[in-house]
């Protein structure tokens, strides 16, 4: 199987998992799937669907679990599947890239480092590759749920 066809078999596992999920809740939503890079993705949308996003995106967070779960249990491999619902992850990733652009141009005028408030692992991932695009460097300290990113010089 290649990765590619992998990917979408894990797609269509975990949309099966989620729409029995739905039906069970008695929700609406549509399912959209696709392959992000190395991962499948994919999106409940329609509407009234914000209580499976809850505060900051945490409901959505375990739920994505879950249906790494539901596809380890098919495939007997651990999935990266990005999971979104209601365009809560894309619209955090364009804040999250705004918010890296603003530390990136603090370091390019001359701040050693910029150390940005405690974020989830998805939302640290986002800065990292927005900060490793502008050809700086990044790391993430402290400890879960008050780990954060530093953005500093590359090489530092």
């Amino acid at each position: 199987m290649t990765d590619a066809s992998k990917l979408e078999n894990e797609g269509d596992i975990a949309a099966d998992f989620l729409e029995g999920l739905l039906d069970i809740a008695d929700l609406d939503g549509d399912i959209d799937m696709d392959v992000d890079g190395d991962r499948a993705a994919v999106d409940i949308v329609g509407g009234g669907l914000d209580h499976l996003v809850g505060r900051d995106g945490e409901v959505l967070d375990a739920l994505q679990e879950l249906t790494r779960l539901a596809v380890y249990r098919e495939t007997g491999e651990r999935s990266r599947l990005m999971l979104d619902v209601a365009g809560f992850r894309a619209g955090r990733r364009t804040e999250l890239v705004a918010i890296a652009t603003a530390a990136i141009e603090k370091v390019q005028a001359g701040e050693t480092s910029v150390s940005l408030d405690p974020m989830s692992p998805f939302e640290r991932k986002v800065v990292h590759d927005a900060v490793a695009a502008a050809g700086l460097g990044s790391s993430s300290d402290g400890v879960e749920p008050h780990r954060y990113v530093v953005v500093h010089a590359a090489g530092q």
